[in-house]
């Protein structure tokens, strides 16, 4: 119950972030969020990172399926069971969402904070949540998959 509130907590506000920037930011227009940090500009993403396989949404959209679908299996069938890991596999599946009602909705992904600091792409709350799974994923199966969830063959 804990992982579905997560995920639903990343979901909703990924979406609320989403229309918070629409409703009160035109496209191409920035605001401060941290001066000299970070600051929120609205962009629509129609690729992926770095704008890369830009415009071909439903192949996007069928990649981000197979890999939510691929960490809600693991959850849900509990191949995953260590804390870190559910809570890698959560953050995935809720991000990958969030891009992809995006996709579907709107032909696009809005994206909107915006480093000042250095040059890196312009992302959102569901790539935060993608990015950490992802990390925490790595952590989990490098230091606790095979203490924890590793299935033994007798």
């Amino acid at each position: 119950m804990l992982y579905i509130l997560l995920a639903v907590a990343a979901l909703a506000l990924d979406q609320w972030v989403k229309y918070w920037t629409v409703t009160h930011l035109a496209l191409g227009e920035s605001t401060p969020l941290l001066p000299g940090l970070v600051e929120l500009f609205r962009v629509h993403n129609f690729g992926a990172a770095w704008s890369s396989f830009s415009g071909m949404r439903w192949l996007l959209v069928a990649v981000n399926c197979v890999i939510i679908g691929a960490a809600a299996y693991l959850l849900v069938k509990k191949i995953v069971r260590h804390p870190l890991g559910r809570t890698a596999g959560t953050l995935i599946v809720a991000g990958g969402l969030g891009n992809i009602l995006d996709r579907v909705r709107l032909g696009y992904v809005v994206d909107m904070f915006n480093f000042q600091f250095i040059t890196y792409p312009v992302f959102n709350v569901a790539d935060i949540c993608v990015v950490s799974g992802s990390i925490l994923a790595a952590i989990y199966y490098l230091w606790f998959y095979e203490k924890y969830d590793k299935k033994v063959r007798e």
